[in-house]
């Protein structure tokens, strides 16, 4: 049994030039191979049709942008590291979302890269998400959204080339 809770509603949801604000990651982690360190993103499954999703949720009126990021880690996919840095601003219409202050669905999605520490055996979502550890390649492939996608492969792996390495620029600690 999960002591977490995942929020629910839009009365907290933040909002801007008629968008609705969302926080999300791109969690990875390394695995060692015989050719190096192979870079692996986790996406979880969508709940309303196919195709892998990267955690993304509303951003709330009580919360840091990074402080949703992470939440929505821990809710949608179960898992807790270390949030790494700001990978872009990602906008795209959402089509289950449409309010009063977003009739037209606009939302904007700012993305996140986050190294995973954790993995937790129990998570507020996880009767309806299953989460899967993908190559990059794989992940491309499986990307149910063209702006997730996008932050992937302009936004992820563009960062990790610059800033990662072989993943030498994780401490271990927190």
């Amino acid at each position: 049994m999960c002591d977490l809770v995942a929020r629910t509603g839009r009365l907290q949801q933040r909002y801007a030039d008629g968008s609705r604000l969302v926080a999300g990651c791109i969690p990875f982690r390394y695995l060692d191979s015989e050719s190096g360190k192979v870079v692996q993103v986790l996406m979880i499954n969508s709940s309303s049709g196919p195709g892998l999703l990267f955690p993304k949720g509303g951003w709330e009126n009580d919360e840091t942008v990074r402080e949703a990021a992470v939440r929505e880690a821990v809710e949608e996919a179960g898992v807790r590291g270390i949030l790494m840095d700001f990978l872009g601003d990602y906008e795209f219409k959402s089509k289950t979302h449409q309010d009063e202050f977003s009739p037209e669905g606009l939302c904007k999605a700012a993305m996140y890269a986050l190294y995973v520490k954790e993995e937790l055996e129990t998570w507020p979502e996880q009767k309806t998400r299953t989460r899967t550890w993908l190559t990059i390649e794989e992940a491309v492939e499986s990307c149910r959204h063209a702006w997730m996608k996008d932050a992937l492969v302009e936004g992820f792996c563009k960062w990790h080339k610059e800033n990662m390495g072989e993943g030498e620029g994780i401490a271990d600690g927190d």
